[in-house]
């Protein structure tokens, strides 16, 4: 549903997006991150066909950008940083006026945005004009007009930015739902637990160019993580660290529990088992815990800007 190929941006002598390239399927949410100024927000604008390519191509829902402009824009659902609501209008007339621009009979737009308004909590505020609303309402209301032509595909940034946490949640399960119904997402995003929890796929951008791409388990294999699992114990440690440090690498530890790192811990887990058993250690329970993005993200960070000196030379 996404397809970009070595897709490259250039303003006179600045180099903006750089090669990108990135595939997303019916069904999946790829979460596109990196920090301000990586070239994430022109990205979208060429995949929505707003600004056109300097090199390589794009293809959303199978249309071109640039060949297929308006078919393009007819297939996406954008939710941009800058809203650009009409605030003087009421919500209803508001989404009205946009359904009526995307050529949807007059019963199907109206049904759909009273639809759409109580899924996102915004029913009693419908006829209320938008410049009342507060921030993550405005939020909620842009992302609602986003939805309004039922797009196979969406592109949103910061989806849930200056909202409180009972909508955040709200919006979150509206993509989760509209996931299961093979729409495909591209969300930017700066909530690093929000994208590991929506997204099959992270792809992380830094001075225009995709530096690492796939999912958790991929991206943290790729940066050589170790795994780490706990060990809750019943009872205190009395010096268990000392006799199991010749196996694993220990991490932390509390009274009755501790963490260790491993390369394969498959491997691993058997035959410390097998010691604790023969130690006489009641072992309560033996957890895999995976490594957060915010980890694989930062130390992707490092590691490329360690190396980017050398690729300028």
């Amino acid at each position: 549903m996404i397809e970009t190929q070595n897709l490259t941006k250039e303003f006179d002598d600045f180099l903006a997006v750089d090669r990108v390239t990135l595939s997303v399927g019916a069904g999946e949410v790829l979460a596109l991150l990196g920090p301000n100024g990586a070239g994430k927000t022109t990205t979208v604008r060429m995949m929505t066909s707003i600004l056109a390519p300097t090199h390589g191509t794009a293809r959303i829902a199978g249309y071109d950008v640039v060949k297929d402009a308006e078919k393009v824009r007819a297939s996406v659902g954008v939710l941009t940083e800058q809203h650009g609501l009409y605030e003087r209008m009421k919500a209803l007339e508001y989404l009205d006026f946009f359904g009526e621009i995307y050529h949807i009979a007059k019963p199907v737009r109206q049904a759909h945005a009273r639809e759409l308004l109580e899924r996102f909590g915004l029913t009693e505020a419908m006829n209320r004009r938008v410049g009342d609303y507060s921030k993550g309402m405005k939020q909620k209301l842009a992302l609602v007009r986003a939805l309004l032509h039922q797009p196979p595909v969406l592109l949103l940034d910061e989806p849930t930015s200056a909202m409180d946490p009972q909508s955040a949640k709200q919006v979150r399960d509206a993509i989760i739902d509209l996931q299961h119904e093979s729409r495909t997402f591209l969300i930017t995003t700066h909530n690093l637990t929000e994208a590991q929890t929506l997204a099959n796929r992270i792809a992380i951008i830094r001075h225009g160019r995709i530096i690492a791409q796939g999912t958790m388990t991929e991206l943290a294999q790729q940066m050589g993580a170790e795994q780490r699992v706990e060990l809750r114990v019943n009872g205190p440690l009395n010096g268990l660290s000392k006799d199991i440090g010749d196996m694993v690498t220990i991490c932390d530890s509390g009274e009755d529990w501790l963490q260790y790192s491993a390369p394969d811990p498959s491997a691993i887990n058997p035959a410390l088992m097998r010691r604790l058993i023969g130690l006489g250690v009641e072992v309560v329970s033996l957890t895999l815990m995976s490594s957060s993005l915010e980890e694989i993200y930062l130390r992707i960070m490092e590691e490329d800007e360690a190396v980017r000196p050398m690729k300028s030379l």
